[in-house]
């Protein structure tokens, strides 16, 4: 898997994850993503919560909540076999979700790597609640943003 994030970090955030995660939920990179989102062949569901939705959000990603998780949350045309692809800021919240999904019947079910934090540092669009481009990420708190190295930390 090829990330951008330097070598150093790039350990520090599989440690984090590896402490955090049970690795249930297989990762997908953002490089990966960006050409399934290309294709139309994946449906992106962001498990932050609204105020960091409202800030910063993967262009086209729908908001299914982490604290409030519902699988209501899903639109209808999501079906068991639908390609989901969870994302929170760096993909702890989101294992929790994509697991709960897999669980529930969906068959194909992706982490992405880094979440909204490596989306943002391969330079690919993110954009707020007016669907507008911005630099200003929300990364849940001090702690998790020290791994955004490009755009400006929300907190």
């Amino acid at each position: 898997m090829l990330l951008h994030v330097p070598l150093i970090a790039q350990e520090s955030l599989d440690k984090v994850l590896k402490k955090y995660n049970h690795e249930k939920v297989p990762y997908i990179s953002a490089i990966e993503l960006q050409n399934l989102q290309q294709n139309n062949k994946v449906v992106v569901l962001d498990s932050r919560e609204l105020i960091e939705f409202k800030v910063s959000h993967i262009k086209g990603a729908i908001l299914v909540g982490y604290d409030d998780f519902k699988l209501s949350s899903l639109p209808e045309s999501v079906n068991k076999n639908t390609l989901l692809v969870v994302y929170c800021t760096l993909g702890v919240r989101s294992e929790v979700i994509a697991n709960e999904l897999i669980e529930r019947g969906y068959r194909d079910v992706k982490n992405l790597y880094g979440g909204i934090s490596e989306w943002k540092n391969m330079d690919y669009v993110v954009v707020d609640s007016t669907q507008t481009p911005t630099e200003n990420i929300h990364v849940y708190s001090k702690k998790w943003g020290k791994w955004l190295t490009k755009g400006n930390p929300v907190f």
